[in-house]
């Protein structure tokens, strides 16, 4: 009987543990495979280009800048090696369509049921994928580069107003997967062009990542009722546990918790939803900065750095440094588990990446719906201080290959 009575005992906090980490785990994978597109298509934007330069050569222009290419050295004259046209093209083509989303789609994402939504975005990812594979033009792989784009921003919006209903730890394993698609995704494309396979074959390959996402969401999560799956939520929102009853708008994390479970009649107004945007501002400007900073680094400089005499090839270079930097967005991301700034102006000054949006945090009990919003408007800075780096880089590029 004392057994039984212990076992008995014991039995919902182990599956508590279970479930909060099925749930941990499924948001990192989310994390992962949501970015994995936009990260390749990243690593391959200086293929994507020279596949431009390619076709825009004749027959034998085109043989010579096989043999350039082989050896490393350009056959334009530019003591950078420079492409006709910035890699700042793709940039743009990745995020800003992800823009467009994050800026209107809070507004009127929450008629679709998450379990559309992530449908939706394994199919765009998929699509993407198959379009810059098999693209016979430039055109037609910025068009995939597109799909992509959509694919990740209504992804992140939406994977990022599903945390509220989980424990507040699942953020760490989204920004921690998120930084894994980074190494993962620019590794992989890297390692497998490094060691001959088509990028053809390798894009094809990485179509396994849409079907992971689908596994991770409707298999390996474990979301509350509360969930809206298949039915777009309209007439009323349940707020999730005490743990989960603070709000994203003010700075302190120490506030009372709510014990009750609170619900509304009415989702909330245009009015109100400018009003948590007014009180998200002082996270947006920093996240945009530090985004800026760096994808006019990442993607407008960083082509421009090329060694002639190593034994890598310019492109092949390229992929590499985008990897290397990958490596350092899984650092920072992760960081998320161990420590947590609040002061997230000085990571604008220190240039320093980080998941700011585990950070917004805090507040008294204004409801879950104010969260759920939140959660997707903040998520604008990074997309637009990243537009805005690739806007930056087009004349920095011109300018540079001009020398």
């Amino acid at each position: 009987m004392e057994q039984t009575a212990t076992s008995v005992t014991t039995d919902p906090e182990t599956n508590g543990r279970s479930t909060r980490w099925r749930n941990w785990s499924g948001f990192w994978l989310l994390g992962l495979c949501n970015n994995f597109a936009y990260v390749v298509m990243l690593s391959a934007a200086h293929d994507i280009l020279k596949k431009q330069s390619s076709e825009n050569n004749t027959a034998s222009a085109s043989a010579s800048l096989t043999v350039d290419f082989q050896s490393g050295n350009s056959s334009n004259s530019s003591r950078y090696d420079c492409n006709p046209v910035s890699t700042a093209a793709v940039l743009l083509a990745d995020i800003l369509p992800t823009l467009v989303i994050k800026l209107f789609a809070p507004f009127v994402v929450h008629k679709m049921p998450y379990g559309v939504r992530v449908l939706f975005c394994a199919v765009m990812a998929a699509t993407s994928f198959l379009l810059v594979s098999f693209s016979s033009a430039v055109l037609m792989s910025i068009l995939g580069v597109i799909f992509a784009s959509v694919s990740s921003g209504l992804g992140e919006l939406s994977f990022l107003s599903l945390t509220v209903f989980f424990s507040r730890d699942v953020l760490g394993g989204w920004g921690s997967g998120t930084g894994g698609a980074g190494v993962a995704g620019a590794f992989i494309y890297s390692g497998l062009t490094q060691v001959g396979v088509s990028p053809q074959i390798t894009l094809l390959i990485m179509l396994v990542v849409p079907v992971a996402m689908l596994i991770s969401y409707f298999f390996l999560l474990d979301p509350p009722p509360s969930v809206p799956q298949w039915r777009s939520r309209e007439t009323e929102y349940a707020a999730v546990g005490s743990e989960e009853d603070e709000q994203l708008i003010d700075g302190s994390e120490e506030e009372e918790k709510s014990t009750t479970e609170e619900r509304t009649t009415r989702p909330l107004t245009f009015t109100e939803k400018l009003h948590v945007i007014r009180g998200l501002l002082k996270f947006v400007f920093p996240l945009g900065l530090v985004y800026f900073a760096e994808y006019f680094i990442n993607q407008g400089l960083m082509e421009l750095l090329y060694f002639p005499d190593f034994f890598l090839s310019h492109a092949e270079q390229y992929r590499w440094y985008q990897t290397l930097y990958q490596v350092g967005v899984l650092v920072s991301r992760s960081s998320l588990c161990c420590v947590k700034i609040r002061k997230v102006w000085a990571l604008s000054l220190l240039q320093v990446r980080n998941r700011q949006r585990g950070q917004i945090r805090g507040g008294k009990s204004e409801g879950a719906k104010q969260r759920e919003f939140a959660m997707a408007a903040a998520s604008v800075g990074d997309s637009l201080g990243i537009a805005l780096a690739g806007l930056a880089a087009f004349p920095v590029h011109r300018y540079f290959c001009s020398l």
